[in-house]
Formats: C-alpha cells, sequence, structure tokens
C-alpha cells in the first residue's frame, strides 16, 4: 500500500533521498548561527586619518622647508619628501593617524623608496582589503583542524562564511582567528542566530 501526499506535501521525487532537497539544505543553512569573516577599511576613517596627518605636518618645525606630502587615491597613499629619514616620520605620523580612526597596520604594504624629481624621496603605501584566496585556503584549513567539531566554513569571493549548530563554538574560532598572524586585519559580520 502507498501512501498519498498530504494535500500541502510534495510528493518526493524518485532517487531523491529526504534532506537532499535544496530547499531543505539551504532551510538548514540558515536555520544554523553562522557569520561572516571579511576584511574591510572605511574609506571615510581613512581620508580622515590622511586629512589629520598633512594638518600635522604643515604645522610640525620638523617638516618645515621639506615639501613633505601626502597624495590620497583612494587606498594607494604615496608620500613625499626630502629624505629617507623625513620619510621615516612621515610613515610615522601616518601610522599614528590611522591607529586613532581604528584602521589596522596589518593591512598596509609599503612600496620600495624611490628617487623623486628635485632630490626628494617617494614611496607607496597600499591599504590592502578583502581575503585572498591564499588567505582564504589557511582560514579554512585552521577552522577545519583546530577548530570545534561541527563548525564549517565556506570561501565566498572576498569572504569566508562560517557555520556551526551553536553559537559558542563560533565565538571560540573568533577568538582562534583573533589570536593567530594572517598578516591581514579581520573584522566578524553578519552575525546570525
Amino acid at each position: 500500500m502507498t501512501r498519498s501526499a498530504a494535500p500541502n506535501e510534495r510528493p518526493q521525487r524518485s532517487g531523491q533521498r529526504l534532506g537532499t532537497h535544496p530547499r531543505f539544505v539551504i532551510a538548514t543553512l540558515f536555520g544554523m548561527p553562522s557569520f561572516d569573516i571579511v576584511s574591510e577599511v572605511d574609506h571615510q576613517e581613512v581620508r580622515n586619518a590622511i586629512d589629520q596627518a598633512q594638518r600635522e605636518i604643515g604645522n610640525r618645525f620638523d617638516f618645515k622647508n621639506t615639501d613633505s606630502s601626502i597624495e590620497h587615491n583612494d587606498l594607494v597613499l604615496t608620500l613625499r619628501t626630502v629624505s629617507e629619514d623625513r620619510l621615516a616620520a612621515l610613515r610615522l605620523v601616518v601610522e599614528e593617524k590611522l591607529v586613532k580612526r581604528g584602521i589596522s597596520l596589518k593591512g598596509l604594504d609599503y612600496g620600495k623608496i624611490d628617487e623623486a624629481t628635485q632630490n626628494t624621496v617617494r614611496q607607496l603605501v597600499t591599504i590592502k582589503v578583502g581575503i585572498s584566496s591564499d588567505k582564504a585556503r589557511e582560514i579554512n584549513r585552521t577552522i577545519k583542524e583546530k577548530g570545534p567539531k561541527g563548525v564549517s566554513s565556506q570561501t565566498q569571493g572576498e569572504t569566508v562564511r562560517v557555520t556551526g549548530k551553536k553559537r559558542d563554538d563560533l565565538q571560540a574560532v573568533m577568538t582562534l582567528l583573533k589570536g593567530m598572524d594572517l598578516e591581514i586585519p579581520l573584522q566578524f559580520n553578519n552575525q546570525r542566530d
């Protein structure tokens, strides 16, 4: 005797196991606690930090007559000044202002120091955002090897989605990743229960 489907129940397709239907899988994923791991920077805060650094350079006596400047083009900074020791001082001012604005220095990538026109030096500083595929693999491997059982992670573009059965397990993963030195700043957002 075959069982007839209830009025609101869809009959199971032949060859399809219960629990593998795409709707069931999606409902299960969204029903589990999750969060996203990202590496982002607030562009407005970067702009504010650079503005403050430029004001400080204009007021400081040790930068007088050095033609020191900071050009800001989105997430690429060009530092210019008369000598390498002034460049080191200029970098220090920029780093201080970025830290005060909550921007991690882990995301800074310093280019080589170039000789520029009129006996000056310049250096490009790039603020990295996003999680590269290599770093995402490293994060996924760490979660798989050292994270609590039942927690899984998946790369989605420049983010990593972490899901688990318990919220405490997800907090343990956050603590684990905060303790690692991945050489990039990490933020945790889109937390769902």
